[in-house]
């Protein structure tokens, strides 16, 4: 898994857009299509390969300083977007 200096990016063979037929923004590959909610899609625009995971958190505490398990929430999704290989 990453620690909070990681620095992670959407997978190339991946791409994210908002598609209005869904009113969501969607996770496009392959194999197929992940309809994203709003906070996964905010986490993965700011998965820019550029901050770390740690600034991403910054970032989201800045835009949200009353959401109470946030640093928590945000792991556990890079977790699972790392594990489906939606990050690298």
């Amino acid at each position: 898994m990453t620690d909070p200096d990681s620095v992670l990016t959407l997978n190339p063979s991946y791409r994210m857009q908002y598609e209005p037929a869904q009113k969501s923004h969607v996770l496009l590959f392959p194999e197929g299509m992940v309809k994203l909610s709003p906070t996964a899609a905010e986490i993965l625009e700011l998965l820019d390969g550029k901050a770390s995971v740690q600034q991403v958190i910054n970032q989201l505490s800045q835009r949200y300083p009353d959401a109470p398990s946030l640093n928590e929430d945000v792991y556990q999704f890079i977790k699972v977007a790392y594990d489906k290989r939606w990050i690298c």
